[in-house]
């Protein structure tokens, strides 16, 4: 099967065919950076994806804590149509609906972990695709209704982790705290030693510290593969 159908981790093939947005490094890096939480004998583990598309985050999730619930919502049908393919629990919900839900129902849930690799080009040029647009701008989710909506969705020491342009940190920090979300890890992805960063990851949770754990990481080696740093956090799941 050629590689714009999907692509083959170690442990499970993902099929991306029908999604607007295929596999890619944004999503490998949050699926495999994200702290997964660890059972305390209290209540059952929660996770949920926002945003999930072909169900790449929420998959690595399930390799990497299989006792969590696992749940993947998604505003488009072709999306949430394929990440079930794939094996994850998905269904066609804004994360705006998720919560209203969520919070009538007799049978809430809480997540001890979200995680979102949600859209962010608000200021760009939109793509024409209405897929790619719909999953790569701020429009259908502006920051500060995926951290109003997440604090809701989250268990009393649930965290939430994303990944999103390096440009925006100062921005979605201050913007969390406004919401009860402190920071308190940070990595910051460089393509190359020496460029500029591209991406960062961030992970909020509900009690506050002096400064969060910031640390970075560099995806590329001098010979265009791989670097060390990439190649260990995603170890268990890059053939």
């Amino acid at each position: 099967m050629s590689r714009s159908e999907g692509f083959q981790f170690k442990q499970f093939y993902l099929r991306h065919d029908r999604c607007a947005m295929k596999v890619g490094t944004d999503g490998v890096l949050l699926g495999a950076w994200a702290p997964v939480p660890r059972a305390d004998g209290t209540h059952s583990l929660r996770i949920l994806d926002v945003g999930t598309g072909c169900g790449l985050i929420a998959r690595m999730l399930m390799q990497r804590c299989p006792e969590a619930e696992t749940e993947g919502i998604d505003i488009d049908e072709a999306a949430v149509e394929q990440a079930r393919e794939n094996g994850v629990k998905a269904y066609c919900s804004s994360l705006q609906e998720w919560q209203i839900v969520n919070r009538k129902s007799s049978n809430r849930k809480s997540y001890d972990l979200v995680v979102s690799n949600p859209p962010y080009f608000r200021n760009s040029l939109k793509n024409p695709d209405a897929g790619r647009q719909l999953a790569r701008h701020t429009d259908s989710l502006s920051y500060e209704e995926l951290f109003q909506h997440s604090r809701r969705l989250l268990a009393r020491n649930g965290k939430l982790a994303l990944i999103l342009p390096a440009e925006a940190e100062a921005d979605v920090i201050r913007l969390a705290a406004q919401h009860s979300l402190y920071c308190t890890r940070m990595t910051r992805v460089y393509g190359r030693e020496g460029k500029a960063a591209k991406r960062i990851l961030l992970l909020f949770e509900q009690e506050k510290t002096n400064a969060p754990e910031t640390d970075t990481l560099v995806l590329e080696s001098a010979d265009g593969g791989r670097s060390p740093q990439y190649s260990a956090l995603a170890k268990d799941f890059y053939l």
